[in-house]
């Protein structure tokens, strides 16, 4: 697997930095009784400030203990500490286990359910005409201006994915039919399969942060780590430097294998196919025809791995912490998976634009129902009656860092340990990557 999107052959990403104690590391099989408490938590942000935080010279003392935690466990100053090492802007306290998902989506306002046409055709206008523009710029742009011209014009097709998003959780149109069929074609620039996402992003959502059954991306199991020398280090490119762009084998894993789709479901999943196949055996060759290879690399290729970055960014983004768990299904808590273990994150302004506040995930994970345009209203309403428990952050070097050097393998008391600690000497990419990353917060 390697992040549970896959088969054994293709790795993608997930994870956190921490020291290994004395410590059992949970394998696939091993059951899922996770319990972590905050000094657990704050004894690895220390670690983690130790490798990552440029430090003025001064003299070491060795710890011989871990840290007394303050008296209480979700102390306001505590989880400061903790946001900071991780470079997290606010970390939630824990949500009680007796709050249920509905008790959280009956505070939002009901207008943040509310389709407005309006809305939704101006977001598809700001897509294509910011991805026209970007075609444009690449047509005239000198070689050494072209990565600025492929960074928009990925960026604004990834607004086309946003638009095909809200269509596949039925909150584009109230006409079905026309959500379908902007979804399809919303989907057809990236080469995805509009259905087949459909049906595996539905059990995302359903099973978020589920150890066996979440459909986006878990943590390395430690028996896949050990299984083979090969795909261990596979893995740990995958889960390193590579990270960014590893919703590609997402993508050519779970969608195009009809085997992994119900019976009832492979009618639509061939006929998205289909479309996806008619496109590519249509627009590739003329795009090769007008402009040659190297065309089809400028104006195809280029931005459609510009798509991948903020695809692979923002979902390792979303899920993605040394504080923030993945469960069994007996463990599992719908509202604390859904509002305490998905993290909100600004980015600059432009992105949020082009990608249609997409990063504002925290409601859209306690009601897909919410269009996109209404994803910052119903965040407030959650700031106002949840925000104790709400994971915030800003985009920064430092939270990137901390997910690509630290978050990997599955431990159920740690939740992660970090390849460099359990493969020291096969962990150079990971090494690198902690000497090249800025660590700015």
């Amino acid at each position: 697997m390697a992040c549970r999107i896959a088969d054994p052959s293709v790795f993608l990403f997930t994870g956190p930095h921490q020291r290994i104690r004395s410590q059992k590391i949970a394998t696939h099989s091993a059951p899922c009784n996770w319990h972590l408490t905050w000094d657990r938590l704050l004894v690895k942000g220390e670690n983690h400030k130790k490798w990552v935080i440029p430090m003025r010279r001064t003299r070491t003392v060795q710890a011989v203990a871990a840290p007394v935690a303050p008296s209480s466990a979700d102390s306001a100053e505590y989880r400061k500490q903790l946001a900071e090492s991780y470079g997290f802007r606010k970390i939630g306290e824990p949500l009680p286990d007796n709050i249920t998902l509905k008790d959280v989506m009956d505070t939002l306002p009901k207008k943040v359910f509310e389709i407005d046409d309006m809305k939704a055709w101006k977001s598809v206008l700001v897509s294509v005409t910011s991805y026209a523009f970007g075609l444009f710029m690449i047509s005239k742009a000198p070689w050494y201006l072209l990565p600025f011209a492929w960074a928009w014009t990925g960026t604004a097709v990834t607004g086309f994915f946003v638009i095909g998003h809200d269509c596949a959780h039925k909150s584009f149109s109230r006409n079905k039919v026309v959500e379908d069929i902007v979804g399809t074609l919303a989907f057809l620039p990236l080469i995805y399969p509009y259905e087949p996402w459909r049906f595996k992003h539905d059990k995302h959502h359903a099973k978020t942060n589920m150890l066996e059954e979440d459909t986006a991306w878990h943590p390395v199991w430690k028996a896949e780590f050990d299984s083979s020398p090969n795909l261990r280090k596979a893995i740990i490119f995958g889960y390193g430097p590579f990270r960014p762009w590893m919703s590609i084998g997402h993508w050519l894993i779970w969608h195009f294998n009809l085997k992994k789709f119900r019976s009832n479901e492979t009618q639509r999943v061939k006929i998205s196919l289909a479309c996806v196949f008619g496109f590519m055996a249509v627009g590739w060759p003329l795009i090769i025809y007008k402009a040659g290879i190297m065309g089809w690399i400028k104006f195809w290729l280029m931005p459609w791995l510009g798509y991948h970055f903020w695809m692979s960014t923002f979902t390792m983004v979303h899920h993605t912490a040394p504080h923030i768990p993945f469960k069994s299904s007996d463990e599992w808590n719908a509202a604390q998976a859904q509002l305490n273990g998905t993290v909100h994150c600004d980015y600059p302004s432009w992105i949020e634009i082009l990608c249609h506040d997409i990063n504002v995930h925290i409601p859209h994970h306690v009601s897909s129902r919410i269009p996109h345009y209404n994803l910052r209203m119903a965040h407030k309403s959650l700031q106002e009656n949840w925000g104790k428990y709400l994971n915030e952050a800003k985009w920064n070097w430092r939270l990137m860092k901390t997910i690509m050097t630290l978050c990997h393998v599955y431990d159920k008391e740690e939740n992660y340990v970090a390849f460099d600690q359990l493969a020291p000497e096969e962990s150079q990419p990971v090494a690198f990557l902690k000497r090249v990353m800025p660590d700015y917060a």
